[in-house]
């Protein structure tokens, strides 16, 4: 499939373009220090249903790959940058629902670590366009300018996992992400695994299982 012009540099995970109908969508969010072909990896692993479209960050990470935003401390972006890299992802989900044979009643959200903090800010602002948000090792962006819609999340599902050892979010960010949910009586599935900022074996079991069974049934 050729790709759009839009606000962020993407990739598209193969898929059947001989099916006319429009697809469940998962955008891919990676992490600080990678790049689009990050969370590619974890596509075979997916329902085969899925359009998988993987996003860049828009900043590049002086270490290598790119970023979202550059940090104060944990938990505290860079106010400016953040603001602009939320303000890129929004146009982007617009143009990809519009360009690409996006079902827009089936549009989840893959975010690891900073991943997670754009796809939280996504979610929590504008929910009624996200279906799921899977939200791996990272935490909610409270900490900036954007007006969080906690009221609003009665269509808009959560998957949170974290690893008990995460020696870079610590695990405190997924409990204060768990609280938060909970308190804003969203669906939510919260996991803890013994690893450290990492995906495993056993939590990509568990996302990838949560994800089909929020897919629309077929026909």
């Amino acid at each position: 499939m050729r790709l759009i012009e839009t606000t962020l540099k993407h990739q598209i995970a193969p898929f059947d373009e001989s099916r006319s109908e429009l697809h469940p969508t998962l955008i891919l969010l990676h992490g600080r220090g990678a790049n689009e072909e990050d969370l590619l990896g974890l596509v075979p692993y997916l329902s085969p249903r899925l359009l998988c479209i993987a996003a860049r960050a828009p900043l590049r990470f002086a270490n290598g790959g790119y970023t979202w935003y550059d940090l104060r401390e944990i938990g505290s972006p860079n106010s400016e940058q953040f603001l602009q890299s939320y303000e890129l992802l929004v146009q982007f989900l617009d143009d990809v629902q519009k360009q690409y044979p996006v079902d827009p009643r089936q549009i989840f959200l893959f975010g690891f670590s900073m991943g997670t903090v754009m796809s939280y800010s996504l979610a929590l602002t504008k929910p009624e366009k996200i279906k799921g948000v899977i939200a791996h090792s990272g935490y909610v962006p409270e900490d900036t300018s954007l007006q969080l819609r906690w009221g609003s999340l009665a269509h808009t599902s959560f998957f949170v996992a974290h690893g008990i050892y995460d020696p870079v979010i610590p695990i405190e960010f997924g409990r204060r992400a768990n609280e938060l949910l909970t308190k804003s009586g969203a669906a939510l599935t919260y996991r803890e695994y013994p690893i450290q900022h990492q995906i495993s074996d056993d939590s990509l079991h568990d996302l990838t299982g949560w994800l089909s069974s929020r897919l629309d049934p077929v026909g």
